[in-house]
């Protein structure tokens, strides 16, 4: 069993590795013209600006990241912000952004990854950052998917949805994006900050309505939605994709043996997903990627992944198996408002938990998984690109 979970384990940071933002960057730079600013957004910001500017030495550069992945980086402007809910860090770290797009002296250079989206709130009109910052909260919550929140992001945000160019107009804009979206939809990619929005004010207000969160939203945001400002034409953008989940579960596939991928991405609700992947998961190795939702019903911790690694271990044991081991993780290493990526889960984890099924009924899975030994604890990786799944069975 062990040399099970360490072989899970092992085909687990291949994907990871796939998705080195450093190398996904460095390729790419022969594709874009010599910048006059580097701004780098997301997760893996970081590691993304620390290639440009090995050769763009001297470039004035931003980085906007989440609190695990700020570390300092010479040449650069480092900015730590709140995520997945958005905080007065980020709020400065927006403005400081359009306050240097608005005084940049040649073409700019972005370099967006995932989380970008609630690490750079810019609020749109009369909306303040507490406004944006209840929406999110709703959002995270919904059990929607990553396209539809962005949606909505998109129109309460100064910066998302194309925002980016219009202030950094003048100047052209060339960005190389790391995707952390199923189907590597460019505008939905931290919100499409250089790319067109994904809908209008109306259709996040159907959205929104139709998750049955429309009367709890702000007051404001209900106004803002309902009398959008007219939009000007966007300035173009060359938008180039560097990395995404479908490499990473290549990757996987390269260090295993023999491996079967699941036909389609794994997504929408996490017990629907357990399901399916018990359903198709073949004897020896099955490999996935894709990412999952959560309709919170309880007060507990955990996370997307967490939650469905515990949900197949219960799917497992439902169908009699016997010998097999389970990975399921976020790529950024931090799965929910947590310290770990997922669960690595066996035949034996239901065994270590006193009340799994409350534990569940109240979202609870990290405290689960933590009784059972069973977390899956990366730290930050530096990069993001969706979650990543391994089923070993003898």
């Amino acid at each position: 069993m062990d040399n099970m979970r360490a072989m899970a384990r092992r085909i687990f940071d291949a994907g990871v590795q796939a998705a080195d933002p450093y190398s996904a960057v460095e390729a790419a730079l022969d594709a874009v013209p010599a910048p006059g600013l580097i701004v780098a957004i997301g997760k893996a910001a970081g590691l993304m600006a620390k290639a440009a500017l090995v050769r763009f030495s001297g470039v004035p550069c931003l980085v906007v990241t989440n609190y695990e992945n700020a570390t300092p980086l010479e040449g650069a402007q480092v900015f730590a912000a709140g995520h997945p809910v958005p905080d007065e860090n980020g709020a400065a770290a927006a403005q400081a952004v359009i306050s240097a797009l608005a005084d940049a002296s040649g073409p700019v250079l972005a370099l967006m990854s995932g989380g970008g989206s609630a690490l750079l709130p810019a609020p749109a009109g009369d909306l303040t950052l507490a406004d944006k910052a209840a929406v999110n909260a709703l959002l995270l919550g919904a059990g929607l998917d990553i396209t539809k929140m962005n949606l909505v992001r998109q129109q309460l945000s100064a910066l998302k949805g194309g925002g980016f160019l219009r202030h950094a107009a003048p100047q052209s804009v060339s960005a190389l994006i790391l995707s952390d979206v199923i189907g590597d939809d460019l505008s939905a990619i931290a919100s499409g900050p250089t790319v067109g929005p994904i809908g209008t004010a109306e259709d996040a207000a159907e959205v929104l309505k139709g998750a049955g969160l429309w009367d709890q939203l702000p007051e404001t945001v209900r106004v803002h939605l309902m009398h959008p400002a007219p939009v000007a034409r966007l300035p173009d953008a060359t938008n180039i994709l560097v990395g995404s989940n479908a490499k990473s579960v290549a990757a996987m596939v390269a260090a295993a043996d023999d491996a079967f991928v699941l036909p389609d991405p794994v997504e929408g609700d996490v017990a629907d997903a357990a399901r399916l992947i018990c359903d198709q998961a073949r004897p020896g190795i099955t490999l996935w990627g894709g990412e999952t939702t959560v309709v919170l019903r309880g007060d507990g911790r955990g996370g997307r992944n967490q939650e469905l690694a515990l949900r197949i271990a219960i799917e497992a044991r439902a169908r009699g198996w016997t010998d097999w081991v389970c990975l399921q993780g976020g790529s950024d290493g931090r799965d929910g408002p947590t310290d770990a990526a997922g669960g690595l889960v066996d035949q034996h984890t239901l065994d270590k938990i006193d009340d799994f099924a409350g534990l569940l009924a109240n979202n609870d899975s990290y405290a689960a998984l933590a009784q059972a030994g069973d977390l899956l604890i990366t730290d930050a990786t530096g990069t993001n690109v969706a979650d990543l799944g391994v089923m070993i069975r003898r």
